[in-house]
């Protein structure tokens, strides 16, 4: 049940980080019948127009990538949206794409699902075995409901849902608002707007002391298509004792510290950074076990300071896209 270059693929979410990679990826593999909508176009929070959309449009495979996300500040201040708009999206995909026959869906969550003092490396299995960390239980709860549901059907209906947990992401068409991007992508923008205006100082949230592991949108998407690719013992395996849910990573972490101070070099700011403990760090460790991921004989391609390289580079293109 392998994706085919004529067959009919959805990806939900085609505008955003991790759907545009996914898309970029698909074209290099020549799968050359991609459905894409914009929000403007399709609703994904809309039942009736998720519903109509199936009807007609009746893909095959889904890459469920459209999602509310954003970093600890928004999720901290805007809970409520994060949970009803993540709820509706994919209650509305997933429960469509089953009534639609679809081969096989990928459902993209994140790290956040697991526990916030988890055992390192945190494997699949850990999910539901403590407490979520609080700045983003809202949105990380969606997600797990989103795995569950996944799971669900597959049980009662033989479906083929999957469910991959990236770890934190960047890469080209990030968002770099410092009100709702992620720490990397927030990090490039404050060190490159502080060179830009002579500032000597930039402040950083937190103690630096939180560790945090990083994957490249390209390789995620990559990562993505294998296990859209992959043989049907996948699912068998996990019918009735463990969620069909595969962690996507590299297996390598780095503080916060270190990852400032690896964008401050990258940017070329020369000045200091100062760490505000004030403001949350969020949870202390999100190192994933990508241990099923590797055996299916996946290996990431981009490194760390190659990626934040090429980030930087996109970051200039939407400044000059957007003055």
């Amino acid at each position: 049940m392998t994706m085919q270059p004529g067959s009919r693929i959805y990806v939900a979410g085609h505008a955003g980080l991790v759907g545009s990679a996914i898309v970029r990826r698909l074209q290099e593999g020549k799968y050359g019948n991609l459905i894409r909508r914009t929000h403007s176009e399709l609703d994904l929070t809309d039942q009736r127009m998720v519903k109509g959309f199936f009807e007609s449009e009746r893909p095959e495979y889904v890459f469920l990538a459209a999602a509310k996300v954003g970093g600890i500040l928004a999720n901290d201040t805007f809970p409520a949206e994060f949970i009803a708009q993540n709820l509706s999206i994919q209650n509305n995909v997933i429960h469509e794409s089953w009534r639609a026959g679809v081969k096989r869906l990928l459902f993209l969550g994140s790290s956040c699902i697991y526990p916030r003092d988890c055992p390192q490396p945190i494997k699949e299995e850990y999910l539901l075995t403590g407490p979520l960390e609080p700045t983003n239980r809202a949105y990380a709860i969606a997600k797990i409901a989103g795995i569950e549901m996944c799971w669900s059907y597959n049980r009662q209906y033989r479906t083929r849902f999957l469910s991959a947990m990236p770890t934190n992401l960047y890469g080209s068409g990030d968002n770099y608002d410092l009100q709702n991007s992620h720490v990397l992508p927030a990090l490039i923008r404050k060190m490159h707007e502080a060179k830009s205006r002579g500032v000597p100082e930039v402040t950083v949230w937190g103690t630096g002391n939180p560790r945090r592991e990083f994957l490249n949108s390209d390789d995620m998407a990559d990562a993505c298509v294998t296990l859209m690719n992959v043989e049907d013992q996948i699912f068998d395996a996990h019918t009735t004792q463990y969620p069909p849910l595969i962690n996507i990573g590299c297996g390598e972490d780095l503080t916060i510290k270190e990852l400032a101070e690896l964008v401050a070099k990258t940017v070329g700011f020369t000045g200091s950074l100062k760490f505000d403990p004030s403001k949350p760090d969020g949870t202390p460790r999100k190192l994933l076990d990508v241990g099923r991921l590797f055996a299916l004989g996946w290996r990431p391609s981009v490194s760390l300071h190659a990626g934040i390289t090429a980030a930087y580079a996109d970051f200039l293109q939407h400044q000059r896209v957007t003055a």
